[in-house]
């Protein structure tokens, strides 16, 4: 009787602490919680239960012995984890033999025993923690009716010249992935957000964790995050053409930074193409196994113009193929179903600042959003004529309240932050919008702030809740796009709304 209800404590107990841990955004898988849970409940009996409890101990091993078991098989290995794991099969082995003559005989002083059970429970203690603030994160569901596919293409510019490898007969390649609204007819598992490929996904991380200065098995546990798309699948049928928005990252990131960005809107009825710019990247995958890292820095005003140049021809470029895959030039199942007449672009950062370049110079494009990026192009683009949407981080007004101060200085990038802000004054006047999240700060517009609690600290996301932060942009971004690529909606970006308070509009008198 008394095990009986010492099991169900143990399993309400389980389930609140589940509760609690997600409930304070700390992630780890079920079997990862269950197993430091029953690493703590293995130590508890050691301590503080008599020896002549033989069927509470039996229990209690056999139960930590199929956790552990099922946590490695079905979860699979954390080495933020390799603490618990070695004192569960320690405290395991322990209550199993404890009953034994030797174990019996074996005797330890007090201060002995309780000096080891501290600094146990300090290790178990910082391993749950790690495992906590670095988990298996997977991306937040998109909201959209539609289920949605991904499928990756490698293209290659032969007319340009690949300027960033001293190669001269490089040419310009480039990975993009393409997102859509999907039929999942054999209930396809979803896809992993990096390369399933062991071999591949050990070179991606290896370039990834060169950039950040970090040994490569502190990324390993990458590998089982997952997105809420499905490979390869079939575009779902419609009487009508998707629209499509082109989506840029931001100078030394990636594509994989705006997974759920692509999702949400795909999830909406677009198909959005994420472009990897080549070389400034922390990791490009090529189908050959080849994997580029980042070569190009932008520390002037000249070097960021001239690269700001390539990816705007980037993005031209993959314009040109989408063109061959709607006329089928290029053979896949996109052929005629999508809507060349209604295309979108945005980016983040220096890809939010390519995303507007590109809006500006390409007529095919219809309108653009840029995410918290300064334009590294100003001269002669005051007078644009398309629907455009500056999205500004929470640290936007203090900016613009410092800049005040400087604004009649000579010097070259004051004039440029100067023309960047009569730029959007124009925007504004010409019926687009800029706008600004209170809260967030740089990395809110990317994925990152799914990756760890621990981004908050180093400054490059802000206060908000990552997940409300996120929901905030996709939102507004949609709400954009809806209007000027659907016709239909454009509610949000009319004014201040009560569901996103920390959305404030930019009066054009303000800049």
């Amino acid at each position: 009787m008394k095990n009986r209800l010492a099991g169900r404590f143990f399993h309400s107990k389980s389930n609140l602490a589940v509760a609690v841990m997600r409930e304070r955004g700390i992630q780890m898988r079920l079997f990862e919680i269950l197993l430091v849970l029953s690493c703590f409940a293995l130590l508890v009996d050691l301590l503080f239960i008599k020896r002549s409890a033989k069927k509470t101990g039996l229990g209690l091993g056999i139960g930590s012995s199929v956790i552990l078991v099922v946590q490695l098989l079905v979860e699979g290995y954390r080495w933020q984890l390799l603490v618990v794991y070695i004192m569960t099969a320690l405290f395991i082995i322990i209550v199993l033999l404890r009953h034994s003559e030797k174990m019996m005989n074996l005797k330890i002083g007090k201060f002995l025993k309780y000096s080891l059970s501290s600094l146990i429970v300090i290790l178990l203690v910082g391993s749950t923690a790690l495992s906590a603030y670095l988990p298996v994160f997977n991306l937040p569901k998109p909201d959209g009716p539609e289920k949605v596919g991904t499928q990756t293409f490698h293209f290659t510019d032969q007319n340009r010249d690949e300027v960033f490898t001293e190669d001269q007969s490089d040419k310009r390649e480039l990975m993009v992935q393409v997102w859509y609204p999907a039929e999942n007819r054999n209930n396809i598992k979803r896809d992993t957000l990096f390369p399933k490929d062991k071999e591949r996904f050990k070179k991606y991380i290896q370039s990834f964790s060169t950039s950040l200065k970090l040994p490569e098995f502190v990324l390993d546990y990458w590998k089982y995050s997952q997105t809420n798309s499905y490979e390869n699948v079939e575009i779902l049928p419609s009487a009508s053409p998707y629209p499509v928005v082109l989506l840029s990252h931001g100078m030394g990131t990636s594509r994989v930074l705006h997974a759920s960005q692509a999702e949400n809107l795909a999830s909406h009825g677009y198909i959005v193409v994420t472009i990897d710019h080549t070389y400034s990247t922390f990791a490009t995958l090529f189908p050959d196994g080849r994997v580029t890292d980042y070569k190009k820095s932008t520390t002037t005003l000249d070097e960021r113009t001239k690269t700001g140049n390539i990816w705007t021809k980037d993005v031209e470029f993959v314009i040109d193929q989408i063109e061959k895959l709607n006329s089928g030039a290029i053979e896949s199942q996109f052929k005629g179903k999508i809507d060349l007449d209604h295309i979108g672009t945005m980016g983040h950062s220096f890809g939010g600042a390519t995303a507007f370049n590109a809006t500006y110079l390409d007529q095919r494009i219809k309108a653009g959003v840029n995410m918290d990026g300064s334009l590294y192009e100003v001269e002669n683009r005051d007078d644009i004529n398309k629907p455009f949407m500056f999205i500004r981080s929470g640290s936007f007004e203090d900016w613009l309240a410092n800049f005040e101060i400087d604004r009649n200085s000579d010097d070259e990038v004051t004039k440029s932050l100067s023309d960047e802000l009569h730029i959007m004054k124009n925007v504004i006047n010409h019926g687009g919008k800029v706008i600004y999240v209170e809260g967030t700060q740089h990395f809110n517009f990317t994925d990152l702030q799914f990756y760890s609690e621990l981004v908050k600290l180093s400054g490059i996301t802000g206060d908000i809740n990552g997940k409300r932060g996120s929901n905030i942009v996709n939102q507004y971004v949609l709400d954009f796009f809806n209007k000027q690529l659907k016709e239909t909606g454009g509610d949000l970006i009319q004014g201040p709304n009560d569901l996103y308070p920390e959305v404030k509009f930019v009066d054009p008198e303000e800049l």
